[in-house]
């Protein structure tokens, strides 16, 4: 009786912890800048929150960038490319944006920094359910 508690407990555990580990995390370099994007939930149709961090190379967050995130979905037959962008706007130490996919699918996204003038990119794919 106490290994089925014990099971049940555990089980218990493993999904609650995985309803509150939050949406993919996706770190990559841009030029001279580390950006680290999450999303708050696995992302979906519709409004999808994303937190953005800037680093140097030295580790110090960057807050006087101007953040854009540009996604797409290419072309289909039947059916026309979709490009979409929005500013990220300065939360604390991190950036925030909402994306709005339209459909689910492969999207592509782009994060555009831009600070003293130079504009450092990183790219990254994500399945909309």
């Amino acid at each position: 009786m106490k290994k089925i508690i014990l099971v049940t407990v555990a089980l218990l555990l493993v999904v609650v912890g995985l309803a509150y580990a939050g949406g993919p995390e996706f770190t990559q370099k841009a030029g001279n800048y580390t950006v680290a994007a999450k999303f708050e939930r696995n992302p979906s149709v519709g409004n999808n929150n994303v937190e953005i961090a800037v680093t140097d190379a030295t580790g110090s967050r960057i807050t006087d960038a101007t953040v854009k995130v540009d996604y797409s979905m290419p072309a289909m037959p039947g059916m026309p490319a979709m490009n979409y962008k929005t500013d990220a706007a300065l939360s604390g130490q991190k950036y925030t944006a909402t994306v709005n996919p339209s459909m689910s699918g492969a999207w592509n996204f782009a994060i555009k920094i831009t600070r003293g003038g130079k504009t450092s990119t990183v790219k990254f794919n994500v399945d909309v359910q």
